[in-house]
């Protein structure tokens, strides 16, 4: 009996293991948004887990939505604890605050701050939307609005943007604000008709689109390294600020790319 109840303390960690993994935590994250956006009316189309091709491989989009009033790019983030970014920051920043008690004096707590930082997501939905851009030539005069959804998980501690960062239970209010007509609903149905066409989720293998990312990411980490910007080509240029050094783009303030 003692080796039973052993393997199943065993199996119940490996589950709590896996549940809390990245890739589950984003999953749900994603299942949850596709939740919010069954809420739109009809005439909205939404396509979930869209992997299209690029330059350098492949880039991965949570959801696309598609309507007479423009196409819509979402990027999901189910994360925890206080967010801080902006527009122009390389990373963000999440900080997660857990309250400890001591085991032995239960009355004493500590306060465990944990620091993690992750790409900015709203450079990585304007990404998509450029992506999807390239697709749909022909359509180039309907508005590409990135839009980036947290889960309530998460706070806004100090975040700066011009674009749409917002909690997943905000996404049908802000689709339904943008109300001037762009399309037709043929060019809406032409336009759905080609991102499924060029949807490869089903044709490639998870591994080679994990591998495309890395190969992307290893492109750009290359040319920071040679002193090229990778967004513009420009040259990245020693530059300090009351925060510290820093390189910018010399193309600033056209290009606002930055690294440390």
């Amino acid at each position: 009996m003692q080796f039973v109840g052993i393997i199943l303390i065993i199996i119940i960690c490996i589950f709590f293991a896996w549940y809390n993994s990245a890739g589950q935590k984003g999953k749900r994250g994603e299942e949850q948004v596709q939740r919010r956006l069954c809420e739109l009316p009809e005439e909205y189309h939404v396509l979930n887990n869209v992997l299209l091709a690029t330059r350098n491989g492949t880039t991965q989009i949570d959801h696309i939505v598609v309507s007479k009033y423009g196409i819509f790019t979402i990027e999901t983030k189910n994360y925890r604890g206080d967010i801080y970014g902006d527009d122009y920051k390389e990373k963000w920043k999440q900080i997660i605050v857990t309250e400890v008690t001591y085991q032995k004096k239960w009355w004493k707590t500590y306060t465990y701050v944990t620091k993690n930082y992750f790409y900015n997501p709203v450079k990585q939905s304007i990404g998509h939307a450029k992506c999807i851009e390239k697709n749909i030539p022909s359509h180039k005069y309907a508005p590409l609005v990135p839009i980036v959804a947290f889960t309530r998980e998460a706070t806004f501690a100090n975040i700066t943007s011009k674009y749409h960062v917002i909690y997943d239970d905000e996404l049908p209010s802000v689709l339904s604000s943008y109300t001037t007509v762009y399309l037709t609903d043929n060019e809406v149905n032409e336009i759905v008709d080609i991102l499924q066409k060029k949807n490869l989720s089903d044709a490639v293998e998870k591994s080679a689109h994990i591998n495309s990312v890395y190969a992307a990411k290893q492109h750009k980490e290359n040319k920071i390294n040679a002193g090229i910007c990778p967004e513009c080509g420009g040259n990245l240029i020693l530059r300090n600020s009351r925060y510290g050094n820093f390189y910018g783009c010399s193309n600033y303030p056209k290009c606002r790319f930055t690294t440390h």
